[in-house]
This record gives structure tokens, C-alpha cells and sequence, in this order.
């Protein structure tokens, strides 16, 4: 970044003018800046404020004038706080800041970078490939779903459409090709085997352990059960809503007690639910 001279370090057999010496007079992209140490970030702060630094080894300041652009995966305001960024550094750099989306929020970019994968491996490997309608139905809806993560944006993307392609016979991607790619995906994002449809959506009165130990019939169940007594002011009142018909019909004369021996088989009480 900030280049060196001869026999700064060891393997430093010439000069090496380094990026931002390079970027004099032009532009200079700095990729996940947040990545940079706190000593970089002063010799960079000091580089865009006063256009000077010291190539590493150097006795002699060299000059370069260029405009910068920063890209990041990271809160750096929250590395501010926590004394991971330097927070001069940071109001230089953000004159003007972009959020960019990441692919499971641009669901409107699916589909044609499909078309633009499936044609890069085409033109890569010389060969045909394309998606049967059904199948290509299927990966954009599956694309889009909430199980649909894409972590790595469009590396994920790339890939996916790399190993279908590879896998396919004679060229095209069937239902099945989809299938058996969607579920290695799956595995990649949740890698503990649990999807964002299978994750409780339950507060934390139980573990996830508990959770998975249920039947779904008691998951659904417990679920609302714990989402009326969180909005009752006492035990009394949850009962009153849970057991509105027995009330009207007259079927039971303590739906308080009724309720606490519900929970209680799950091993809660009222007070679980209320401990905020």
C-alpha cells in the first residue's frame, strides 16, 4: 500500500512504489478497509490529509494526490466504538456513503445474473447450457424464498450455477440437478442443520435444545400459548383469552390453574415469561 525501498525487509531487492504512489494524479480503491490496523489507518489518515507519507524503510517523504473510494463488510462505526477504527479516519473517508444491498435483499438481481452465469460458464467451457423450464422455475422461486440466504452474495450464485451446469447431462439442468444443488447450499448457510423456517421463533425461556425436542403439534402450540401470556397483564387475564369458549360454556372454574400445569409440562412458569 505504501510501497518500500531496497532492503527494507528481507526479499526487498528493489524499490516498490506501492498503490497509493501509484494512484498519484488518479483514483485508488480500497477494498474492506476495515481490515486495516490502527497504525495503517493513522499512515492512510495522514496520506489523505496532507497527501505525504514514508514508503516503509525510507528516510524521504514521497507525495501522491488521489481520490479514494472504501468499500466494507463492517459496521466501522461500531469498530469506532470499540477502538477498532480510528474515528478521525472515519469522517474523512465518509464524505459520501453508500449502503449496497446485499443479493438476499435484491431478489430482482436473481434472475437476470442467472442468465448472465449460465451464459460466463458457457462461454468458459465452450459448451451449451440451460435450465429446463420447470427447472428454472424452480431455482428462481427457491432463490427467493426466506431459506435463501446467499451469504456470499454473488460468489454463492456463481457457484451454484457453476456445479449445475458441471453436473448436468448433455447440458441441461433439470429439477433434480436444482434439487440436489439447493440442498448443498442449504448445508453451506445452516451449517448446523436448521433452517430459517425450522428456527424458533419462540423468546428465549427455552434452550434451543428444548426446542428441537418438541413435536411440531406442541412447538405450534406452546408458541401461542407463550405469545398471549407475554401480552397479559397477569395469569388471570391470559386464561380469560386462551380459554375464552370453556369460560363461555362453563367448562372449567380454574383456567389459571389450568394454564400454570400447561407450562409446567413444558417446565416454565409464569415468571419465565415475564422476566423482563
Amino acid at each position: 500500500l505504501f510501497g518500500h525501498v531496497k532492503g527494507a525487509f528481507t526479499g526487498a531487492v528493489e524499490n516498490r512504489k506501492g498503490l497509493l504512489k501509484a494512484a498519484d494524479g488518479g483514483l485508488l480503491f480500497l477494498d474492506e478497509i476495515g481490515e486495516l490496523g490502527l497504525d495503517e489507518q493513522a499512515m492512510l489518515l495522514r496520506a489523505l490529509e496532507e497527501k505525504r507519507f514514508f514508503p516503509l524503510g525510507s528516510d524521504s517523504e514521497v507525495t501522491s494526490d488521489f481520490q479514494l473510494i472504501c468499500g466494507t463488510n463492517k459496521n466501522l462505526s461500531l469498530m469506532v466504538k470499540e477502538k477498532k477504527f480510528r474515528e478521525d479516519l472515519l469522517a474523512r473517508i465518509q464524505l459520501w456513503s453508500f449502503n449496497i444491498p446485499s443479493l438476499k435483499d435484491r431478489h430482482e438481481d436473481i434472475e437476470p445474473n442467472l442468465d448472465y452465469e449460465l451464459q460466463q460458464v458457457s462461454l468458459t467451457t465452450g459448451n451449451l447450457f440451460s435450465f429446463n423450464k420447470e427447472a428454472r422455475e424452480k431455482f428462481l422461486s427457491l432463490s427467493n424464498s426466506s431459506e435463501a440466504l446467499w451469504k456470499s452474495n454473488f460468489r454463492d450464485l456463481s457457484g451454484a450455477v457453476t456445479r449445475m451446469s458441471t453436473l448436468s447431462e448433455g447440458g441441461r439442468i433439470t429439477e433434480s440437478d436444482v434439487e440436489s444443488e439447493w440442498n448443498r447450499l442449504l448445508r453451506q448457510w445452516y451449517p448446523e442443520g436448521q433452517t430459517e423456517s425450522e428456527k424458533p421463533s419462540l423468546p428465549p425461556v427455552l434452550s434451543e435444545e428444548q426446542w428441537k425436542e418438541l413435536d411440531l403439534f406442541d412447538r405450534c402450540q406452546l408458541e401461542k400459548v407463550i405469545e398471549v401470556c407475554q401480552s397479559s397483564k397477569n395469569l388471570a387475564d391470559a386464561s380469560r383469552k386462551l380459554f375464552a369458549h370453556s369460560l363461555s360454556e362453563k367448562k372449567s372454574t380454574n383456567n389459571s390453574d389450568r394454564l400454570r400445569k400447561y407450562l409446567a409440562k413444558f417446565g416454565l412458569s409464569w415468571t419465565d415469561l415475564h422476566k423482563d
